[in-house]
């Protein structure tokens, strides 16, 4: 007789190990859920793993250096019956004209406007880093902890072109401190955590990923913008995005939206392009730039083939200014930089940027693409200054002769007037009553020619019209929807 008691204590041992094995499983799953880790192992074989963390680590070991910030500034308005209403007229009301004549100078009211914001502390010494346009000229800046504890702040600097700002606290009780970390190592996809006040609703912790880099959302020349969902509202603007090891990556600044709030379309500044920005308004509480002394322009599909830039990617030199660093140096219009100091440029933005952050004095290399041959200059950069920085936002691309304005076709202006894009250059405005008005010239016509030479770039036009007199006659081949037209105009 076979007895069942050694088949009873094996049964009961499966079930234990079954139990052990769903415990585990259950862990592994609930680690998942719960906590963010980041392999990144796939991603390039000398990369080493992160660390794993939580939002919860993350948000308990930055919300202490993170602050609100509130800002007052007294603004004179109308007195009087005008306290009650509005003017459709802005500043230049003929009806206040009116009341003034009839009854004395109405006096205006001042009051108090009130704006909120965030920051993040950036050392021991009370420097706090936060959006321009939540302290610009504010009279009175109170700074609050997530203590609950408050102090009066003075702005340090301010940077409008980067929309950065460095105050400081004046009594300093040893706050706790951020980590910067290195944006430039962000991946899209990565996880970011934001920490600040929306609506006034301090120390609020939203999370999501970075969504885009690179942004460009047109509001300034340095744009250069993280994109993320993670929630940022009114009141974020000036508190850090931070990525899974705690490290402060940007500077949550705007958002796209039509109703006001978040839509998941939220912009950080990298923090690695602010780091030199607040370093200088530490230091001089002013921002000086680098000057190369060119006008520059993206290069189109087309215009990389025709000046025989492999890779499509540099910056094409529309003019030189005489004196400046590059004309010293012997760059000439119509070369395109390819490289700063061996780092292949992009664009023009990216070539704006490398150089503004280049100290005033210091020289640097450029490699051109010029005729087809590589060539190499050596350039001391000089200050950028504000009559210098009117000269590098004109537009390059444009110029006006014969009483029209042409510019470089670019994707948008093919849009703009419904062409295909191609070689040439578009005429965007005509004067009326000029020498193209009188030669039916219109707004979206394509010159492909000047005087039977080809026109595939603006500089080719500026050659050809340069050539002609006063007086003398200019024959045009136009391109107009899909046929062509020659035209004649009188120089």
């Amino acid at each position: 007789m076979i007895s069942d008691k050694p088949n009873k204590k094996s049964a009961w041992r499966l079930v234990l190990v079954l139990v052990a094995l769903v415990s585990m499983l259950a862990g592994v799953f609930l680690a998942a859920g719960f906590n963010i880790t980041q392999d990144t192992s796939a991603l390039s074989p000398s990369t080493p793993k992160m660390v794993p963390a939580s939002f919860t680590d993350v948000a308990l070991a930055v919300s202490p250096a993170v602050v609100n910030i509130r800002t007052e500034k007294v603004v004179k308005g109308g007195g009087g019956v005008f306290r009650h209403f509005q003017s459709p007229f802005g500043r230049d009301d003929p009806f206040r004209d009116f009341f003034e004549r009839f009854f004395g100078d109405v006096p205006r009211r001042e009051f108090k406007q009130r704006s909120l914001g965030s920051g993040f502390c950036i050392d021991k010494e009370g420097y706090i880093v936060t959006n321009n346009h939540v302290v610009e000229n504010a009279d009175e800046i109170k700074v609050k902890l997530k203590s609950g504890k408050e102090y009066d702040a003075e702005i340090v600097g301010r940077d409008a072109k980067t929309d950065i700002a460095l105050i400081r606290v004046k009594s300093w009780r040893g706050f706790q401190t951020v980590e910067l970390g290195d944006s430039d190592e962000l991946k899209v996809g990565e996880w970011v955590v934001a920490i600040g006040s929306p609506f006034g609703l301090e120390h609020t912790v939203t999370a999501g990923i970075v969504s885009a880099k690179g942004r460009v959302i047109g509001s300034g020349p340095y744009d250069n913008f993280i994109q993320t969902d993670a929630s940022i509202n009114p009141g974020n603007s000036g508190g850090p995005l931070i990525n899974m090891k705690g490290e402060v990556v940007g500077i949550n600044t705007a958002i796209f939206s039509r109703s006001g709030g978040n839509v998941g379309i939220g912009f950080a500044i990298p923090i690695n392009l602010a780091r030199g920005i607040i370093d200088q308004l530490k230091t001089s509480g002013t921002v000086t730039r680098g000057w190369l002394g060119v006008s520059i322009q993206d290069l189109t599909a087309e215009l990389a083939e025709y000046y025989g830039v492999k890779d499509g990617k540099g910056a094409l030199v529309g003019e030189v200014f005489k004196g400046d660093p590059a004309d010293k140096a012997g760059i000439k219009p119509k070369d395109v930089i390819v490289e700063v100091d061996g780092d292949k440029i992009e664009d023009s933005r990216h070539l704006s940027q490398k150089i503004a952050g280049i100290p005033v004095g210091g020289k640097i290399t450029l490699k051109v693409v010029r005729d087809g041959k590589e060539r190499t200059f050596t350039v001391k950069i000089a200050k950028r200054t504000e009559d210098k920085e009117d000269l590098a936002l004109e537009h390059p691309e444009e110029r006006t002769d014969l009483g029209m304005t042409v510019s470089t076709l670019t994707t948008e202006l093919a849009r703009q007037f419904d062409i295909s894009e191609g070689e040439g250059v578009v005429v965007v405005s005509v004067e009326q009553g000029g020498p193209a008005d009188k030669a039916d010239v219109q707004e979206g016509d394509l010159i492909l020619e000047i005087d039977h030479k080809p026109i595939k770039t603006l500089g080719d036009y500026q050659s050809q019209v340069d050539k002609v007199k006063e007086g003398d006659p200019v024959s045009l081949l136009v391109k107009r929807r899909r046929g062509f037209l020659a035209l004649n105009i009188t120089k």
